[in-house]
């Protein structure tokens, strides 16, 4: 571990966050309380990256000294990964935020008090003279809760705060990471398959995988698993990718496709397995509905790998052997269906082709295929909800064909800074997300901030949007709380329990605690401003009481704190498997039905955790075999009727839905969607490494002693042109901004594409590590938008590069 390394920079005055009455640094380990026994093994689970793997925290003397994998939950397998191991480190950053903070300075300088919790808690309430309180504006808004957006990241936590602030609190405008990430392939797959589902790496024969780089972007179980079985060893793997990644690396043939053509590629495919009868007539005539309007549309566009060459840059020969030979494993053949943001103005209708093009081999309910498996229920928690009269629609609903529940992050933060709401938003309250890195175009993303009244940042760490708050509130580490309880889906479904290793440090909160605190104070105050201006309050009021109102209608905030989060789990968990199951998920951190009789220790590390008969490879409700036989094919089982979640049971290849609002029903390529990259420019892409998650680990020297800083990725042959050599400093240019980041010349990578690693480039003062390290990707990246559903189109983006130094 480098924690001494880190706390001494940190002691030597290193962290430029500037607060007014900070404690000693000597308290970094002392203000973590000790436990009853001095030697301890939690059971607990790794929120370093989205995984959720299952951990044993090693505990001594109140010191979290070690994280070692747990091996009952089937979906991590026994594996902790190199962020698992670091997740030491954002327990015992120097940096990390360690009580709560109010700005005292100009927006954006990093100049905060510290305060103490209920002097934050009523700053968000009443303001100060530099900013505007929730009540205030609410007041000044006649009570349109929409008024206050909120965002949150990805992790156990975010359906807390999600209810809080939009249930609760009753925002319309909340939006997350979906929009700039899975959103359109999500969509794509669920609207034609009835769901993502989940590729069966484990049985597969057959795997196209575009754009996903599974060898060093997340090094997960099921990752380390399916390699095991490439290269002559089970699966044939086939890489689509403007880079030769380590994935390509074990591929059994690496593609270099143009960036934005994927979509061209697969219908190429599509047309060769359609005009050679290669697809899976069974499977089609029992779960395909308008197979034969697709199919026309498929050969009347003449989508031929002749015409798909001219596009990708892929040559036709290869496209054919590719469709033929996926065909012929089918129905253990999958195309990937990917894990990242959109990649192009044309994303959607490309996930929507991929899902096809696997069904027609019946890869869809299948082992080997692509498959959804069930999830363990768990019991409700029920909390009275208000109902507000006054409540607008959210912003965004225009900037997209489809804008859900979660947003449209480009689309919500360009309405604001160009003044096309319909209404103000005023306030905005962030969780475990930091919008100021996440989002293209860093420089709009500061405006929006820079207009708000009101900025409420929850969060471990002083990132770049913590710098843009007004009140900071500190949540403690994964490793210091107690999160709901999780059911996860699969094949090997189980439920997962985070516990509490060690008592919060420093003056650190859970968030549940932290909206438990908020919601004692501003209940009664927001009420007044509901009662003020709701006519429908004021009626039942009239018929009633106004203490009656407040605390029988669900007004009274604080009624969703009454429990703890400990008794939440339990009572979520007992209520549908009882006591004993519990205890065995208290302790053990796992748990699942027939779990002492299932799970097995086969070799040195190789489990079984459900029996092969018993493992949820097809959807309840669909055909069955009436047969005994063992040895029935897996060809055989996906001709069998399905039942997906589409409205017709069916796989989707025409749309109507699409149709009505004016987008292309089945998969079609448009010409005026693609640009190619002019001379003396380049296509930007971006891309995640298995040592850094997103922005949020830009400080971790454990992880940074892994991989220091990001390089730019520029063509060998293009970069001697230019005089680039390695290590070299060049300016990247884009329309929205320019970074500065040294080179990496290689011949992995097609011409005229250049590309570097999310997660660096951080602006916040306040970590040691992470402020300036390297070049953050969204300074540059323009903010343009997939059009269906709103998704960021992050590989839409041109650049230029030159030699500085």
């Amino acid at each position: 571990m480098k924690i001494e390394v880190s706390r001494r920079r940190f002691l030597q005055g290193s962290v430029a966050l500037s607060v007014v009455g900070g404690a000693s640094a000597s308290t970094l380990f002392a203000e973590a309380k000790k436990p009853a026994h001095s030697n301890i093994k939690v059971a607990t689970v790794c929120e370093m990256c989205v995984n959720k793997c299952t951990a044993w925290a090693k505990v001594e003397d109140g010191i979290v000294k070690k994280l070692d994998p747990n091996p009952l939950f089937p979906k991590s397998k026994n594996m902790l990964c190199a962020r698992g191991d670091a997740g030491i480190h954002a327990l015992y950053d120097p940096d990390r935020l360690k009580y709560p903070l109010i700005r005292t300075g100009k927006k954006g300088s990093g100049e905060f008090k510290r305060a103490s919790w209920d002097e934050a808690y009523n700053a968000i309430l009443n303001g100060t003279k530099l900013f505007k309180g929730i009540k205030q504006i609410l007041d000044e808004e006649k009570d349109n809760r929409s008024t206050i957006g909120y965002c949150a990241g990805e992790g156990m936590g975010e359906h807390t705060f999600k209810q809080f602030m939009g249930d609760m609190i009753g925002s319309a405008n909340f939006v997350n990471h979906s929009s700039i990430c899975l959103k359109t392939t999500t969509a794509g797959y669920a609207l034609t398959l009835g769901a993502y589902g989940k590729a069966d790496m484990d049985n597969a024969k057959y795997v196209i995988m575009a754009g996903a780089n599974r060898a060093e972007a997340i090094l997960t179980p099921d990752t380390m698993d399916m390699f095991k079985r490439t290269r002559g060893r089970g699966l044939k793997l086939i890489v689509l990718d403007p880079r030769y990644t380590n994935t390509a690396l074990h591929a059994d043939k690496w593609l270099g496709i143009k960036v934005g053509t994927d979509l061209a590629f697969v219908l190429a495919l599509t047309y060769v397995v359609m005009k050679e009868t290669l697809y899976n007539k069974e499977f089609i005539a029992k779960n395909m509905d308008h197979f034969e309007e697709y199919k026309e549309h498929i050969l009347s566009n003449n989508y031929t790998p002749e015409w798909a060459e001219k596009i990708t840059g892929i040559k036709a020969y290869d496209i054919y052997k590719i469709a033929r030979d996926f065909m012929a494993n089918a129905p253990q053949a999958i195309y990937y269906q990917g894990r990242r943001t959109a990649w192009s103005l044309q994303d959607f209708q490309l996930r929507r082709a991929q899902a096809i093009f696997t069904a027609l081999g019946g890869g869809i309910d299948v082992k080997g295929g692509i498959v959804f498996g069930t999830k363990l229920p768990l019991g409700d928690h029920d909390v009275e909800v208000p109902l507000y009269a006054n409540i607008k629609p959210r912003i965004d609903k225009k900037e997209a064909t489809f804008v859900g529940p979660n947003g449209t992050w480009i689309g919500f933060r360009n309405v604001i800074i160009e003044k096309r709401t319909p209404y103000p938003l005023r306030a905005m309250f962030s969780y475990k997300q930091n919008p100021m890195q996440a989002i293209p175009n860093v420089a709009k993303t500061r405006k929006m901030f820079e207009m708000l009244d009101l900025s409420v940042t929850i969060d471990t760490m002083p990132s770049d949007t913590v710098m843009m708050s007004d009140v900071i509130l500190p949540e403690c580490t994964y490793l210091e709380r107690e999160d709901p309880v999780k059911s996860f889906a699969g094949i090997e479904p189980a439920i997962i329990l985070r516990n509490k290793v060690i008592d919060p440090m420093y003056e650190t909160k859970a968030l549940f605690d932290i909206l438990k605190g908020l919601s004692a104070v501003i209940s009664k105050p927001l009420f007044e401003v509901t009662a003020k201006h709701d006519e429908d309050v004021q009626e039942e009021i009239e018929d009633a009481s106004y203490d009656e109102v407040y605390e029988e209608n669900g007004f009274d905030l604080t009624q969703g704190f009454v429990h703890t989060q400990e008794h939440i789990n339990k009572e979520r968990v007992v209520s549908e498997y009882g006591e004993e199951a519990y205890n065995t998920l208290k302790e053990k951190g796992v748990f699942y039905p027939h779990m002492d009789k299932y799970f097995k220790q086969l070799s040195a590390n190789e489990f079984q955790y459900y029996p092969e008969d018993k493992k949820y490879y097809t959807s309840p409700g669909g055909e069955k075999l009436d047969a005994q036989d063992t040895c029935i094919d897996e060809k055989a089982m996906a001709e069998l009727k399905k039942n997906l979640g589409t409205p017709s049971g069916k796989v989707e290849c025409y749309l109507k839905t699409m149709k009505k609002n004016g987008v292309d029903p089945m998969p079609t390529w448009r010409d005026e969607l693609y640009k190619e990259a002019p001379k003396g420019k380049f296509k930007f892409v971006t891309g995640r490494h298995a040592q850094q998650t997103q922005n949020s680990t830009a400080n971790n020297i454990m992880l940074l002693d892994v991989m220091r800083e990001n390089y730019i990725w520029i063509n060998k042959e293009q970069a001697e042109e230019k005089g680039i050599k390695y290590g070299d400093i060049v300016e990247v240019k884009s329309s929205v901004g320019l970074i500065h980041i040294k080179a990496y010349p290689t011949i992995k990578i097609i011409k005229d594409v250049a590309f570097y690693v999310h997660g660096f480039g951080q602006e916040s003062t306040g970590l040691t590590f992470g402020y300036r390290n390297g070049a953050s990707d969204n300074m540059i990246i323009e903010d343009t938008i997939e059009s269906v559903f709103g998704t960021a189109a992050m590989h839409e983006t041109l650049v230029e590069i030159r030699k500085v130094g």
